[in-house]
């Protein structure tokens, strides 16, 4: 059932057993799993069903520090969250992401790879993936093309992986007729929380107060409460709910907000294939990205590029991970931005501001950009493709002072404090990243495959000025999982410590973020959590 906040009179209070605050993927799929097991459940979802520019208005921030955009240009506030503006890449955290790493300050999970898998298992259907596979050998031999292919590597120092596309699933598109049908489940859209309301100790919350942009304003009553608002969301509105606890919930020990992290992602130097392999589309975002010709059984696929954990290990390194972009003509023009910004139209991707008109014009006042750009991606001459360049995302180290904090001055139109996000990286960072394109540009050249020139090391130097434009906007950790509420926001069930029936939902509980898209682990980590959830509500 879908019911709208706007239309609902002043005062009054809803009463429910489980409410969700947010309806993106983790929300979506919390949602869901409350309707298979019959409880009833509220999911209030800021947005409506489209984008509209007064709601991502409420999204917007201030950026301190390290420039960086994190505002209503890259996160989505509409049904479906995040993923109306997904890519579909998906692909398990690895495990040593989940252990404690000596030469990674503040790594570690309370959980274990084998205990999430089951649920990374679950989540292939909720994302409408393949077979619980990521082995190269496996897609490589399903897909049997030629131009699909592994790359002869010394797999002591550079080995290869797959992650699995998702159509991209817009959960709001695909879940809808679902959450309409719902007997046990109503979704309330422009439904924006300001609030969580607790008893007088600060220890259970008792309800949460919801605001409409039209002026609408009332109560959600429950039993347990879940935050799913997104990485920047959730901490915001813990720390904005300090009514009772003064420094806003779960912040006892001033943890909320911090520990904040994205994927970093550059690139460098430039290759150059030997005859054979040139347009291996295998391992090349160009080629690789939701095409069909890589692909097998109805699911697309890419490869990617890492060094194994003992290397990681030896060198003191984080994860990562690293493919090729190919150097097409026109490559970085505005017609090149405009044809790959159609090319996400056609896979339904939300784009703020986008203006089809503005890009067809674009393309015609340049049509040299236009038809080289195209016709390249299209055909793959190799004549006109003028090498690779090497692409990679590091793993951010968990920096205590990389955190979102409130703005003491300005606010949003509700009333709330605008988020401060403060993105910090080290120079570990930079020397990971120094280090998988040097290790990757020499076995390149050891195995025959192409010579490879490489851009000067940038350890030691400022960030490029190429780093805000080639973010991805994985916002992550600022109300990390911990066993003890010294070190996190949230315990391994996502409760906060100290309360005693509210949980956190999303990748803002991710200790770590390791070097794979975090939409998968978001899923299953919120189908753990429904499953507890459920069992609670039983008992």
């Amino acid at each position: 059932m879908f019911l709208d906040a706007r239309r609902i009179d002043d005062a009054i209070a809803i009463d429910t057993t489980v409410c969700i605050i947010g309806g993106g993927v983790a929300g979506i799929t919390l949602a869901l799993e409350m309707e298979k097991a019959g409880i009833p459940t509220c999911l209030l979802e800021s947005g409506g069903h489209e984008p509209d520019n007064e709601t991502r208005a409420l999204n917007r921030g201030v950026s301190i520090g390290f420039p960086y955009r994190f505002g209503d240009d890259c996160r989505s506030r509409f049904l479906g969250g995040a993923s109306n503006c997904w890519g579909g890449w998906c692909r398990p955290l690895d495990p040593w992401d989940f252990e404690t790493r000596d030469w990674v300050a503040n790594s570690g999970w309370p959980v274990r790879y084998a205990e999430l898998t089951p649920y990374y298992v679950r989540s292939l259907e909720t994302l409408r993936l393949g077979p619980y596979n990521f082995e190269p050998d496996y897609w490589v031999r399903e897909i049997g093309r030629p131009d699909v292919r592994r790359i002869p590597l010394d797999t002591s120092r550079v080995q290869d992986t797959i992650s699995q596309f998702s159509p991209p699933l817009r959960f709001g598109k695909a879940y809808r007729a679902q959450l309409a049908a719902a007997q046990s489940v109503r979704s309330i859209l422009f439904a924006n929380v300001v609030n969580i309301e607790t008893d007088a100790n600060g220890v259970t919350a008792t309800s949460v107060r919801v605001a409409t942009l039209s002026g609408r304003r009332f109560h959600v009553r429950a039993k347990v409460f879940v935050l799913a608002a997104g990485g920047i969301e959730n901490p915001r509105l813990l720390l904005a709910s300090r009514d009772v606890q003064k420094s806003g919930l779960g912040n006892a020990q001033d943890l909320v907000g911090r520990y904040y992290m994205d994927h970093p992602r550059i690139q460098s130097g430039i290759i150059h294939f030997r005859h054979e392999w040139q347009r291996n589309k295998l391992f090349d975002i160009k080629f690789q990205y939701q095409n069909a010709a890589v692909a097998a059984h109805g699911t697309k696929v890419a490869g990617h590029l890492f060094l194994p954990f003992d290397l990681q290990r030896e060198e003191r390194l984080l994860n990562a991970q690293a493919w090729f972009s190919s150097n097409f003509p026109g490559e970085g023009t505005e017609s090149a931005q405009a044809l790959i910004r159609a090319k996400q139209a056609m896979l339904r991707k939300i784009q703020p501001g986008w203006s089809p008109m503005r890009d067809l014009l674009t393309m015609l006042a340049h049509p040299i950009d236009t038809v080289g750009y195209a016709a390249t991606r299209f055909w793959q001459p190799r004549a006109l493709i003028d090498g690779a360049r090497l692409q990679a995302i590091v793993e951010p180290e968990p920096d205590p002072e990389s955190r979102v904090t409130l703005s003491s001055t300005e606010k949003d139109r509700l009333g709330m404090p605008l988020a401060q996000v403060e993105w910090r990286l080290g120079e570990k960072v930079k020397r990971t990243f120094d280090r998988i394109f040097a290790i990757m540009g020499s076995e390149l050249e050891k195995g025959g495959v192409a010579q490879v020139a490489l851009d000067p090391p940038i350890e030691g130097k400022p960030w490029p000025d190429t780093l805000e434009k080639e973010g991805t906007w994985h916002h992550m950790g600022a109300t990390r999982m911990h066993d003890s509420p010294k070190h996190g926001v949230v315990d391994r069930d996502c409760k906060v410590h100290g309360m005693s029936n509210l949980y956190v939902a999303g990748s803002s509980v991710f200790p770590t973020a390791g070097a794979n898209f975090p939409t998968i682990t978001i899923t299953a980590l919120a189908l753990r959590l429904a499953e507890r959830l459920v069992r609670q509500m039983h008992a």
